[in-house]
Order: C-alpha cells, then sequence, then structure tokens
C-alpha cells in the first residue's frame, strides 16, 4: 500500500525524544533503566499506525512495549497515538527490523508481536518475509528463555509458509487460530488492518510459537526426520 508522504514528519518525531527513542542503541541490554522498572518487554516488528501498540500498553500496564517501524511517515502517526493514550509503559523505534540486534540484547525481550506483516508473495521476496529463517535467528537472539512470537494475518498463504519456517527452526507451537474472529479468543486487540480486512469478511489467522533451548530443538528436529 502505497504511504502518503509527510515532509513534516521528521520534526514531529524529533520533538518527541521520549517517546521515539533517537538513540536506542545506547539501550541495549538495559531497557529497564529508560522504562525505570524491570517490567517484561514486548516488541512489535512493524508497528505500523500504532493502534495495536498504544491499546495493548494501555490495557496491560504490567508490561512494557516498544514498537518499530520503519517508514517516517507512518511512525509519526503512530506516535499520535502512543500521545493520546497517554501511558508510561510504551516507546517507538524508528529503524528496520533487520537491526534489532544494534539495540536488544539476548534476554531483553519477552515476546515479539508480528502483525499483518508484508507476504512479499514473490519467491525471489522470500528472505524479506519476517517469518523466515534468518529473521527468526534474530528474534531467537533478543528473546528470553521460553520467548515467543504472536503472529497475525490474513493472508493464507504467509501463513502456512510462516507455520513450515517455525517447524523446520524447531519451534514449539502453542496455539492455532485459523479464523481468529469466529474462535473463543480473548483479548485480542486489532491493528488498523485487522479491523478493514475483518470488516470485509476476511479471515484472520493467529498463531502463537516459542523458542525451546538447544537440547529441546535438537529432539524435536531428530523425532520430525522420518527412517
Amino acid at each position: 500500500m502505497r504511504v502518503r508522504h509527510k515532509p513534516w514528519a521528521k520534526e514531529k518525531i524529533e520533538q518527541y525524544p521520549q517517546f521515539v527513542i533517537p538513540n536506542p542503541q545506547d539501550y541495549k541490554g538495559k531497557w529497564t533503566d529508560l522504562f525505570g522498572n524491570d517490567k517484561p518487554l514486548h516488541i512489535e516488528v512493524g508497528t505500523g499506525k500504532g493502534q495495536f501498540i498504544s491499546e495493548m500498553a494501555r490495557v496491560h500496564p504490567d508490561i512494557n512495549y516498544i514498537g518499530i517501524e520503519l517508514q517516517q511517515s507512518v511512525i509519526v502517526t503512530a506516535l499520535d497515538k502512543v500521545i493520546e493514550a497517554d501511558v508510561p509503559n510504551v516507546k517507538l523505534l524508528h529503524t528496520d527490523g533487520a537491526d534489532l540486534r544494534n539495540f536488544f540484547s539476548q534476554g531483553d525481550v519477552a515476546r515479539v508481536y508480528l502483525n499483518f506483516s508484508d507476504p512479499w508473495p514473490k519467491n525471489r521476496h522470500e528472505k524479506r518475509r519476517l517469518t523466515h529463517h534468518s529473521f527468526l535467528k534474530i528474534y531467537e537472539e533478543i528473546l528470553g528463555d521460553q520467548g515467543e512470537i504472536h503472529f497475525k494475518t490474513d493472508n493464507r498463504g504467509l501463513f502456512e509458509y510462516s507455520l513450515v519456517s517455525f517447524s523446520h527452526y524447531g519451534m514449539k507451537l502453542n496455539g492455532v487460530w485459523l479464523d481468529l474472529h469466529d474462535s473463543d479468543y480473548e483479548g485480542n486487540i486489532m491493528t488498523e488492518y485487522e479491523e478493514k480486512f475483518t470488516a470485509k469478511g476476511h479471515p484472520i489467522y493467529r498463531c502463537e510459537v516459542q523458542f525451546t533451548d538447544k537440547e529441546q530443538k535438537r529432539k524435536r528436529l531428530f523425532s520430525d526426520v522420518q527412517i
């Protein structure tokens, strides 16, 4: 989807360094200092216009949240939502999700949210998908023990690809919803895209997966081998 350019976005972002952190590399391994507490940290990679992350922060004050968005003209809208939410437990990073290891150390993050990521449907673009094994390796390196990924999409092809990718990586599947809004799942917070797709009658696919320790991962991979 084409994003309307907002020439004033850079200036506005710079006016709110308390929300859009200008030097995130300085907090690698010490995000607790920025938030002023040791609550678990959840991040959303590709936070878009910020509805999900700001509402999650409001509903769950016992968790710290960081929304990560590369597009300047998009994150400025997320900034408006964070300001409006007026909660202390949410921050934004204007950066690329591929750079996460520059900003987070092993164990900094307890959960990664991937909501309605670009499906990159062409085979030659597979490595750009946020559930490609190269990205899974990055998430594994910043998550703590038993760290989780919560993934939502309306794209069935991306969902099927992701389930295979998670399985091949040796991850543990904790839950799958093939039609989230026609299920008994409670506590769902919708993104702007989710509201639009749901209104059109599209099913929303969701799953929760968990990294396992190396020994468990080896056993799971071995058990998948057909003799």
